[in-house]
């Protein structure tokens, strides 16, 4: 099956990731450029020399030639 908009909307599912012990899920996206994809973003904590840092998170899977596909 060929990839269109709407088999991305109807099948395209969490992606789950783990960073530095903390699960994340990566949700489906329909990025205002008009490509599609999957994206992720929160803030963590990771330690660093013994001291714990908030860091901030930020995921983008983008599909290849997305963009091109018809509204």
């Amino acid at each position: 099956m060929p990839l269109t908009r709407q088999v991305f909307r109807e099948h395209a599912t969490v992606l789950p990731c783990v960073l530095n012990g903390i699960p994340l899920g990566i949700t489906p996206k329909e990025f205002s450029t008009g490509s599609l994809g999957w994206y992720a973003g929160q803030k963590i904590d990771v330690q660093l020399n013994g001291e714990t840092v908030r860091v901030q998170v930020g995921i983008n899977l983008t599909i290849v030639g997305s963009k091109e596909l018809p509204a």
